[in-house]
């Protein structure tokens, strides 16, 4: 494969899912900043209140556009018509500046209403931290189009770097407004809270920084380009645009799943917890929290993993897609080793947070039973959301999208249905509950229907989920051992808790590694047996 594929594809494979551990690991430092257990949950459920929507604005802001451009630069690239890829960016360009623009009008005038229907203490708070963040809807769309330039072209570094960049400057921000407030002026956490959430306009405005800066330095290159760009192929931006946008809509919908998921949670669970159980705001609002706020920082990162995994194929696939009948089985080969790999990656993941789930949850957040509880099946969920967006992918990438759309609004229509009996029932478990049903049943027709088109078996995943069960047995007896050994002298503060979650992880890591090596998993997935060493 050509390096820069490949040096490219680490870039935005790394930056994506650094960048959401960053977005978690600051969390420690913020809260803590933040004071006690009772204004963590207030400023958490505020945060959360204000970032699910923001998300699927975001999504729909930008309508897949970065991608469909992306998508449409490379292919008048591989025309030696370079001119019509700088046309159709431009255009892009401006659409996205004006989708930006209606976006954040529209977010600014929901935010009462949103806020009203959140599981939230203070609806004007909401409010206000909603609408901090119209001015990152504002530009982010156009932003967009940029980090779509850039991976038509084939150069993905800089949309990797470009999300660190962002990601850092935001949390930044966030330390730094959130210190100088509390700490410095002694202002109210509250105020706190709308910093942080402002914080990613200029977290975007360090990207956008960032990659106008790189697009200055490759003026040479594309003056090259656009002198060797044939001239007689000139296409219409309008019609382009409509087609692109048509194109667009399954990747939209697609990608906003587990957001509008989400959604229904935030808009739902208050109307059920205190109109028809009664129970209080600050009831609801802590229920809210620990189900839901607190774990999705954590589950993301897994989330994010499966995405990672799943667009390592995308590439591969669509160069067998030319020919179906004759690669048909090679086709099959690259799904079986996808989903080998996926659940070879996260099945372990989610075991280890679930062993470790009262430490890591009292390391991020605080020692809170049930909210480690809500962690571990959090984190069961998020098996299977990543299942579902890996092959919801898959068929995106095997051109059923179509497909890949209706089943997760069906899904989501299976979620609708079910949150008020379930959540009346069983409260926050109640809609983690909702969305395992709806995406474990878009799971089981999409699989259903890869297998049904090509070669996929699931008895290649057998050995990896008999791996995971010992594994499972193994880590419990571990943790729990040692758990008993020291009973909780490492749970007394988080720097100790953090050590203590540090050398056992490994530790537990190294077992696993083992375990593949050992029962031939690894040769399996890998074609070779896994190691693990330590170099000078």
């Amino acid at each position: 494969m050509d390096k820069k594929i490949i040096s490219g594809s680490f870039w935005l494979s790394f930056g994506s899912i650094f960048s959401r551990i960053l977005g978690v690991v600051y969390l420690i430092p913020w809260l803590a900043m933040i004071g006690s257990p009772q204004h963590q949950t207030v400023a958490q459920a505020l945060f959360n209140t204000a970032y699910t929507p923001y998300a699927l604005f975001i999504a729909l802001g930008t309508a897949g556009f970065p991608s469909a451009i992306a998508r449409r630069v490379a292919f008048f690239n591989g025309e030696d018509s370079f001119i019509n890829s700088k046309h159709i960016a431009f255009a892009g360009f401006g659409f996205m500046v004006i989708s930006g623009l209606i976006c954040g009008a529209l977010l600014f005038g929901l935010a009462p209403v949103l806020a009203a229907n959140s599981p939230v203490s203070s609806v004007a708070n909401a409010t206000i931290a909603i609408r901090c963040l119209v001015p990152a809807i504002v530009i982010l769309p156009s932003m967009s189009i940029l980090r779509g330039w850039f991976q038509g072209n084939g150069d993905l570094k800089p949309f990797g770097i470009s999300q660190l960049w962002e990601q850092f400057i935001r949390i930044i921000v966030i330390l730094g407004g959130t210190y100088w407030l509390i700490e410095v002026g002694h202002r109210g956490y509250v105020q706190a809270v709308f910093v942080s959430v402002a914080a990613a306009f200029v977290g975007a405005v360090a990207s956008y920084l960032y990659l106008l800066g790189h697009l200055w330095r490759q003026r040479g290159e594309y003056r090259r380009m656009t002198a060797k760009s044939q001239t007689g192929k000139q296409h219409a931006a309008g019609k382009l645009l409509k087609m692109i946008g048509y194109e667009s809509i399954p990747f939209v919908i697609v990608g906003s799943g587990i957001t509008l998921s989400q959604l229904v949670d935030q808009l739902f669970f208050k109307q059920i917890m205190q109109g028809l159980l009664h129970q209080s705001a600050a009831m609801t609002q802590y229920v809210f929290t620990i189900f839901s706020a607190n774990p999705n920082k954590i589950t993301t990162v897994i989330v994010s993993l499966a995405m990672a995994v799943a667009e390592t194929s995308l590439p591969l696939l669509a160069g067998k897609l030319a020919d179906v009948k004759k690669n048909r089985q090679q086709i099959g080969a690259l799904l079986t080793n996808n989903f080998q790999l996926l659940m070879f990656v996260l099945l372990p993941l989610v075991i280890l947070v679930s062993v470790f789930a009262f430490p890591t949850y009292g390391i991020f957040f605080n020692f809170d039973g049930a909210g480690a509880t809500y962690l571990i099946a959090n984190v069961w969920q998020s098996l299977i959301l990543g299942l579902a967006l890996d092959l919801l992918t898959v068929l995106q990438a095997l051109r059923m999208s179509k497909k890949a759309t209706t089943y997760l609004l069906t899904g989501l229509g299976i979620k609708i249905v079910l949150q008020l009996p379930m959540v009346y029932c069983f409260q926050g478990y109640g809609a983690l509950l909702t969305t395992a049903i709806a995406f474990g049943w878009i799971t089981l027709v999409s699989w259903r229907l890869i297998r049904r088109s090509y070669a996929v078996e699931l008895a290649a995943i057998g050995p990896i989920v008999r791996l995971n069960l010992v594994f499972a047995i193994v880590a419990t007896v571990l943790v729990d051992g040692c758990q008993w050994l020291f009973g909780n002298i490492f749970f007394t503060g988080k720097l100790l808790t953090m050590g203590y979650v540090g050398v056992l992880g490994l530790i537990t890591v190294g077992l696993y590694v083992w375990l593949a090596n050992r029962l031939g998993v690894a040769e399996l997935v890998f074609k070779r047996p896994l190691k693990l060493e330590l170099r000078r």
